[in-house]
């Protein structure tokens, strides 16, 4: 009796590979971005609700969160969050230029800070420079305009007119082919021929 070249993969190999595989997928994915605003695309001339989500990943709790809003954007309101306080920020004319939160977010717990705003009426990347202060007064500053830097501006796209270039990380590019390529090479190592047993 001879048994194929080709083994089906066992279950227990497989889950051997994609655990291998889940840390550079999620790697690639993240790109280590912590502050952003959501949603990442939306409508000309349009109200949105925005959201700025913050991730704590630090020992160190952060005590405050500043946004500047694009020069364009039309801020109308904010919605409450539980525990922490909101202060408005207004130019000389009082237009909505920014704001500030403060609160509490201790490490591995995340908050978001939703408002409203209406949309420039022509196509364009909104760009969202966020600052955090951690507890003992470091200031992190997310506002970076490479997105392959560790602290990367957040942005969205708006859509409805002329398509607006947008840059793309090199770094992430990179970071996927090597994902691939380590995806293709355990597939490869799994389905190795093991031999021909040959049974008189």
């Amino acid at each position: 009796m001879t048994r194929s070249p080709y083994p089906l993969i066992s279950s227990r190999r497989g889950a051997r590979i994609l655990v291998l595989l889940i840390p550079f997928l999620i790697l690639s994915s993240l790109a280590w971005t912590r502050a952003v605003v959501f949603p990442k695309t939306s409508t000309v001339g349009v109200y949105e609700r925005y959201s700025l989500r913050v991730v704590n990943e630090r020992d160190v709790p952060i005590i405050g969160v500043e946004i500047r809003f694009p020069p364009r954007l039309r801020v109308s309101s904010f919605g409450d969050v539980p525990d922490w306080k909101l202060r408005i920020l207004n130019d000389s004319a009082q237009n909505i230029t920014g704001a500030v939160w403060t609160g509490v977010l201790p490490k591995a717990r995340f908050v978001e800070l939703p408002f409203l705003a209406m949309n420039p009426r022509d196509s364009a990347s909104l760009s969202w420079p966020v600052y955090e202060t951690y507890q003992g007064g470091e200031r992190v500053e997310w506002t970076n305009p490479d997105t392959a830097s560790k602290t990367p501006v957040s942005s969205t796209l708006l859509g409805g007119g002329a398509p607006v270039p947008v840059k793309v990380s090199r770094t992430s590019l990179y970071i996927s082919l090597i994902a691939l390529l380590f995806a293709l090479t355990a597939l490869g190592v799994a389905l190795r021929p093991k031999g021909v047993d040959v049974n008189p």
